[in-house]
């Protein structure tokens, strides 16, 4: 966990004076709540699709090129959550995924310039990449604070909700989503009454599990949404019901989805060719 920045008057061009310090009232605010952020996890989603022209590489040198790639993988995994997906026989645009989660950006960062620095990484592009960070809702969900209170206690109910707990299910299903401005206008107690419907439709479907992210302003989304769930059709269910809620009238863009199959880093690249 990196520590917070000191208090100290900074500028970077020279001969022009530093910007001032702040006060030491302000300081101490703002520094306890920077305190708060270092216990929430960033949280990345990067979808790789192969150039064709990889495939017809001899057998023996894309072999060398794949076992390279996992022990990158393999290697980041033991200082982050990271997990591999197959995208093959769901989507043309992309091959597989690599969900990530860490308190430390600079582990997006050197895993993301071994990826490109690889072998396999020259011949690879990514479509699509969504950047967000876990944080506690603003709505209460009575059904979560409810369970979370028999089973772990207020410590625990506090980090669950700002830390990425995979269930391990067989697929991942994720999209992008943006709520329209007129969302923001309503009243918080109007926004709430809405989510308790939705949260009450979604807790219908328990084997479905959803873990929500948040973008605001660090990527082009608003959220970040991955729902785990053993049963393709189980997801579908799901998404129809939520479809005839309230809230879902204030959706603006929830689009591309995609559905991811769970694959060690070995078989999702075996999958590639």
């Amino acid at each position: 966990m990196a520590d917070t920045i000191d208090n100290v008057a900074r500028g970077v061009r020279p001969g022009l004076p530093k910007r001032p310090a702040l006060e030491g009232d302000a300081w101490a605010s703002v520094r306890a709540e920077q305190e708060k952020t270092l216990v929430r996890e960033l949280v990345r989603f990067s979808f790789h699709k192969v150039d064709p022209a990889w495939r017809r590489l001899p057998t023996g040198e894309r072999h060398e090129h794949k076992e390279e790639f996992a022990g990158i993988v393999q290697r980041w995994g033991q200082k982050m959550m990271l997990y591999s997906y197959s995208l093959v026989g769901s989507r043309g645009d992309c091959d597989f995924m690599l969900w990530q989660a860490t308190r430390d950006f600079e582990h997006l960062h050197g895993l993301a310039a071994d990826v490109n620095g690889s072998a396999l990484g020259a011949y690879l592009t990514m479509p699509h990449a969504y950047l967000a960070m876990t944080r506690q809702s603003i709505y209460l969900n009575r059904y979560e604070a409810e369970y979370l209170r028999k089973y772990a206690g207020k410590e625990n109910i506090e980090r669950a909700r700002i830390a990425i707990n995979p269930q391990g299910s067989r697929y991942l299903f994720v999209y992008p989503f943006v709520k329209t401005r007129a969302w923001y206008e309503l009243a918080h107690e109007e926004r709430q009454r809405m989510m308790d419907e939705h949260i009450r439709v979604g807790h219908e479907w328990p084997d479905v599990k959803l873990n929500t992210t948040y973008s605001y302003g660090i990527d082009d989304q608003e959220f970040v949404v991955a729902f785990e769930a053993d049963y393709v059709g189980r997801f579908l269910d799901l998404l129809m019901a939520l479809r005839l809620t309230e809230a879902s009238r204030y959706t603006l863009r929830d689009t591309p989805a995609f559905t991811c199959v769970a694959k060690p880093i070995h078989d999702a690249l075996d999958a590639i060719g």
